[in-house]
């Protein structure tokens, strides 16, 4: 083998997913197409669930100082995120997409994948018991192979289609442009406005750059090579908002439509897919790199967990399970903005209803936690408690080491077993996964009526931060951590 796991782009699903194989130990090769990075960000920022996962990985500092903002919106009406409480605080933005994958790739690079640019993934075969993949590279064609093949390379996925997965949904009805461009005065439109004929948006960069969106209704999609020409951009810009903005310097342009499909099955065989290559949407809300990051992460562990051989049987298939229901409500609520953003007027009196109806908090909270991913729980196992299935909060701990958090035992990607009543029976119960579950025992530091884990003594909490059980429960710990991290180790 060259590689346990091959990762097929280099984008932010893929690179996500090079990291979290590496910190436990699996051999990766990234293939990237493109011999450098373009430094276009479609993405200007990341959600409040993306800020938790980079927190848990340790890697926010690697941003430096970021911007928090509670303000959102769904369709193009505000939305005020702060209705979530201060244990979520908003989403990230001004950090380009660009900016987030040049530290997601030097993160990679420093854990020891094998990051192979220029090279363009030509065909593959599943094996039964290997995928074999045929590469074009600089030095001409090589061969690979791998335990697995994972396709993070995006809408027009080359693993989607040579694997021959279904990928049903909608075609495009509409072309739109996003483009950056300097040396130009442009009236900010932050979550953008609805005008006659179309949808425009507008927010400055910093140095005299901004970024400009053109939705105009009534224009074909169109199957492009190249670029738009500044003149198509400029033009269509013009005809919305009758400013004049041709003399502006374009420093990259775009097209994009609302197409949305959704993959029937995220894994076929040795096969799997991540990110863009399973679920292709209209980008509102800024969900499209935040879905891909997170589908890296839930797939991450139970991928390196079934390379290394300590998988229980099954733990590969919820994946799908887990991943396919957050693609399809993500076509949902994009599509759904769409047509409160995109349409004419007819849509006007929806929009003044939903208007309403968002100045209730039970709305605006659902929203928000739809956008942000915050509301997205697993089914794991059996049991009622109020954290089950969700992501363990933020909290402050005080441990046999001194100050930590939940936040900062996950950042080596292992399980960890939250001791919080100093429970000898319940540490026993789990030293035999303690080669890959760290069992802690802390209590909660801080005031208690603000402890969002006093109903519990103990909690099970998976690499990917979603809490697999709590204390008390409805099985034994031993045959939780055996659900979730496969037999115990021989003694």
């Amino acid at each position: 083998m060259d590689a346990q796991v091959i990762v097929v782009g280099a984008g932010p699903a893929g690179l996500m997913l090079a990291g979290e194989l590496r910190l436990a130990g699996v051999e990766v090769v990234v293939l990237e197409r493109l011999a450098e990075p373009t430094g276009e960000s479609r993405g200007l920022g990341f959600t409040a669930r993306t800020l938790e996962v980079f927190d848990q990985r340790g890697l926010l500092s690697r941003l430096g100082d970021i911007e928090i903002t509670d303000l959102g919106h769904f369709g193009g009406l505000p939305v005020d995120f702060s209705i979530l409480g201060p244990a979520h605080s908003g989403g990230v933005k001004g950090v380009p997409q660009a900016v987030t994958e040049t530290m997601l790739e030097k993160w990679v690079v420093e854990l020891g994948a094998d990051l192979r640019r220029g090279h363009e993934l030509l065909s593959f075969a599943d094996e039964g018991e290997y995928v074999e993949v045929e590469v074009g590279s600089p030095d001409g064609p090589r061969r690979l192979r791998a335990a697995y093949l994972v396709g993070c390379d995006g809408g027009r996925s080359t693993v989607r289609k040579a694997a021959g997965f279904d990928f049903p949904g909608t075609d495009s009805t509409m072309e739109m442009f996003l483009a950056d461009v300097r040396d130009c005065d442009i009236t900010p439109r932050m979550i953008g406005e609805t005008v006659p004929g179309g949808m425009v948006m507008a927010g400055p960069l910093g140095n005299g750059l901004h970024r400009i969106i053109v939705c105009e209704r009534g224009t074909p999609p169109r199957r492009r090579v190249e670029p738009p020409s500044w003149e198509e951009v400029s033009s269509a810009w013009q005809r919305l908002t009758g400013q004049d903005i041709s003399g502006g310097t374009p420093v990259w342009t775009s097209a994009f439509g609302n197409a949305a499909r959704l993959v029937t099955q995220y894994r076929r065989g040795r096969v799997l897919l991540a990110g863009d290559a399973a679920h292709i949407h209209l980008p509102a809300g800024g969900q499209g790199m935040n879905t891909s990051i997170q589908d890296s992460v839930n797939l991450g562990w139970k991928l390196a967990a079934t390379v290394n051989g300590t998988a229980p049987e099954g733990l590969l298939d919820t994946y799908h399970a887990e991943r396919h229901p957050v693609g399809r409500r993500l076509l949902m609520n994009t599509q759904a903005q769409g047509l409160l953003f995109l349409s004419g007027a007819e849509m006007q009196p929806l929009r003044d209803v939903m208007s309403e109806l968002i100045a209730f908090d039970n709305v605006s909270r659902h929203l928000a936690g739809m956008v942000s991913g915050l509301s997205i729980r697993y089914e794991l196992g059996d049991g009622d408690h109020p954290l089950l299935g969700l992501r363990i909060p933020h909290v402050d701990l005080v441990g046999e080491s001194g100050r930590t958090s939940t936040t900062e035992l996950l950042h080596p990607a292992r399980g960890v077993l939250l001791d919080l009543a100093d429970d000898a029976a319940l540490r026993a119960a789990a030293e035999p996964w303690s080669d890959r579950v760290d069992v802690v025992t802390a209590v909660v530091h801080g005031p208690a009526d603000r402890n969002p884990l006093a109903s519990t003594g103990a909690i099970l909490v998976r690499p990917d931060g979603h809490i697999a059980w709590t204390a008390p429960g409805s099985v034994p710990p031993a045959e939780a951590l055996a659900r979730s991290f496969g037999a115990p180790r021989s003694r």
